[in-house]
This record gives C-alpha cells, structure tokens and sequence, in this order.
C-alpha cells in the first residue's frame, strides 16, 4: 500500500490513508499521506474506508485484501451501498478466484447478477473508466420464503 500511495502522491494526487492506532504506534504508518485518520479498530476502519470511497478496487494481494473486497462486494449485494467494485487481475494474479466466483454461480451461491457487478480488467485505466460508468446493482439479496 505505501508503494501504491507513493504513486498517487507523486502523480499529485491525494493518498488518504485509515489506520488502527495499535499500527500508528508501531510506526507502520506512511508519514507522508496528505491525511490519516487514525481509527481503534479493524472493523472501524474497514467503516470509515468505506464511506469515504466512491468505489472499490481489488489490486493483487494477500488475504487481508481478499476479506476486505469480499466485504465490499456482500454490502453491495445485501445494499448497504451503491459503488462499483471492481478487480484489477493483473497478468492473472485473480485468475483463480474469477473461477471460484464463476463455480459459486453455477454451484447457486451466488447469483449471476451479483457476480456480474464486480467489473474485472487488467488495465487499471479500462477498470476506472468503467467502474466511472458502472450500473448500480439491481439486483438486491434479501431471502424470502421461495428462496429458502
């Protein structure tokens, strides 16, 4: 991420960073972001990262990434918001978890429309301009009784 936030900082852009206290006071912090809001928890950052973003994207990472997006995405899916969300599957890194997504669909754990609303591209310039122009999901998941 500091790598990532060096990049937007250089191109003259804002790096807003959220991060637990416990992971400011171990000096893991990036000192240079144009704002860091210093949160108690995971759970209040993921909050707070969430409503400041227009959108989700997933770039190539380790599980902490994964969870994070998953989360996005199931918000999306029950509405508790409205942003894209989208995958940057750069030279495949996500290549396997698309098939996983693809196999929970035909499997019937995840509807087809909610697979669909994550927008997956290698080139993150594609990716932006079409999470800029993504749909919101129309598709809402509440189970009732015919689903049940």
């Amino acid at each position: 991420m500091g790598v990532l936030a060096d990049s937007v900082l250089t191109a003259k852009g804002q790096a807003i960073g959220v991060m637990p206290r416990p992971l400011v006071e171990k000096e893991i912090a990036h000192s240079g972001l144009t704002k860091l809001h210093v949160v108690e928890s995971m759970h209040e950052r993921k909050a707070l990262m969430a409503n400041l973003a227009d959108g989700f994207v997933l770039l190539p990472g380790g599980f902490g990434s994964w969870e994070e997006f998953c989360e996005v995405v199931t918000w999306a899916q029950l509405g508790i918001h409205q942003k894209p969300c989208g995958v940057l599957n750069v030279a495949g890194y996500y290549d396997a978890l698309l098939a996983l997504s693809s196999h929970a669909v035909a499997e019937g754990f995840v509807r087809t429309a909610h697979r669909e609303m994550v927008i997956v591209e290698e080139d993150a310039e594609t990716l932006l301009s079409r999470l800029r122009s993504a749909p919101a999901v129309s598709e809402i998941k509440w189970a009732n009784t015919s689903e049940i």
